[in-house]
This record gives structure tokens, C-alpha cells and sequence, in this order.
């Protein structure tokens, strides 16, 4: 089963030169809890962004580089990436746009972190259809323990 999960801003961006623009200690912690004890595919960029494998996740970055990248499998692209994987394991993909972009006419769930506040940035999360999916859960927060702005946790199940 592929599943994305992305934070993404009230108007659309998710990052710039290669950074997250906020910090929302609850949206971390959400994101660990979700993705631990399953595999992560992520864009070289993004493992970049991270600088080290994700503990207690097998990590797989998607490059066309012929490069290792040590504590992580490396794939050339989205289907050998999640060739990896047996269909009934939920792999999350977890960014960037691009990936993104390929990944959403495959996934079969969505959890999405709306953060309710634009920002300035050079990344966007892709354009999707909000028709083909379902929201099934959704958890609203006025404000963070150390952020001063609204988010809301949503999951979505393709229709």
C-alpha cells in the first residue's frame, strides 16, 4: 500500500532551498508515529534536507545518480522503489514534489498536515483531486505547544 504523508502550507508550500519553514514539534512527533517500523522513499533532495536515515525505517532514496548512500537502499525511481516492497506494506513517500507528483495517481492514502498560515518558498506540493478521496479522520489544533498557528492533521483513503 502506498501512502503519502506531507505538511503543507495554507497556500501550498512545503519548503524552500531544500528546508521546512516551520516547526511543529506535534506534527514531528505525528510523522514518527505513523512512518516507524515502515519503509520511507523519499527524493535525493529530500534525504538531503534530512542528512541521515530516518531510525527505525528502511530508508529508500530515489536518484538517477549511481551513488550509495550508506544506511539506505537507493532506487532510480518511484515503481523501483516501491517494487522493494510487498504490495500489503504500507511504504510512505515522503517527498519532495516531484515525488509527490508521481506518487499521488498511486497512493491509496493520504495523510496530509495542514498547516493553516502561508509562507514564503520555492517548493509546492502538487495539484490533487480532492474529489478522488475520502477524508477519514481529521484532527484540528488552534495552536502548537511552541507554534503559534493552526493545523490540522487529515487522512484521507483514495475513493
Amino acid at each position: 500500500m502506498v501512502s503519502i504523508i506531507a505538511a503543507v502550507a495554507a497556500n501550498g508550500v512545503i519548503g524552500d532551498r531544500n528546508a521546512l519553514l516551520w516547526h511543529i514539534s506535534e506534527d514531528l512527533k505525528h510523522f514518527k508515529a505513523l512512518t516507524t517500523g515502515h519503509p520511507v522513499v523519499m527524493g535525493r533532495k529530500t534525504w538531503e534536507s534530512l542528512g541521515r536515515p530516518l531510525p527505525n525505517r528502511e530508508n529508500v532514496v530515489i536518484t538517477r545518480q549511481r551513488i550509495d548512500i550508506p544506511g539506505c537502499r537507493v532506487a532510480h525511481s518511484l515503481a523501483g522503489a516501491l517494487e522493494l516492497f510487498p504490495e500489503s506494506e504500507e511504504v510512505f513517500v515522503i517527498g519532495g514534489a516531484q515525488i509527490y507528483a508521481e506518487a499521488l495517481p498511486l497512493a491509496d492514502r493520504f495523510y496530509l498536515t495542514r498547516v493553516l498560515h502561508d509562507y514564503e518558498g520555492d517548493t509546492r506540493f502538487p495539484e490533487w483531486d480532492a474529489a478522488a478521496w475520502r477524508l477519514v479522520s481529521s484532527e484540528r489544533f488552534e495552536r502548537g505547544e511552541k507554534y503559534p498557528w493552526p493545523f490540522v492533521f487529515e487522512c484521507y483513503e483514495r475513493r
